[in-house]
């Protein structure tokens, strides 16, 4: 299972990629693994199931079992499946390098959301803004 610093590297890398079909499965990866690490931490077993087709959808359900903050991010891995589907289904679009970045944002959102909670666990009970906590880990 890849670290949160790895799983930021990879979606700022995926950020900077000219193949946006790679790009969008890397950050759906980068998604995956984030809420792998939460269901982990939170003594599950991450899921192999699919939720309307995605595997992303389907772990934060898992993880959102008992968790009712938890569900601040459902509408972040929801985002990160239609960017998906938005690149993916027409990567010659003129904005696809545009929708790439807006991916690759939704990505560490989710990234800092989940990270922050791991940190903090009331973080999305009024706020998902994990911004303080990062600025404390220093």
């Amino acid at each position: 299972m890849r670290s949160f610093e790895d799983i930021e590297q990879a979606i700022d890398a995926a950020q900077k990629s000219e193949e946006p079909i790679s790009s969008a499965k890397v950050l759906l990866e980068a998604g995956e693994d984030v809420m792998e690490q939460w269901v982990s931490a939170h003594d599950g077993e991450p899921t192999q199931k699919e939720k309307e087709g995605f595997r992303l959808l389907a772990l934060h359900r898992q993880g959102a079992k008992g968790e009712p903050s938890f569900n601040a991010c459902r509408e972040t891995c929801r985002e990160l499946v239609y960017y998906y589907n938005l690149i993916t289904l027409d990567k010659s679009h003129e904005d696809v390098a545009k929708r790439v970045v807006m991916m690759a944002l939704v990505a560490k959102h989710l990234l800092y959301f989940v990270s922050g909670k791991m940190i903090e666990n009331e973080l999305g009970g009024f706020c998902c803004a994990s911004k303080p906590l990062r600025a404390n880990m220093n």
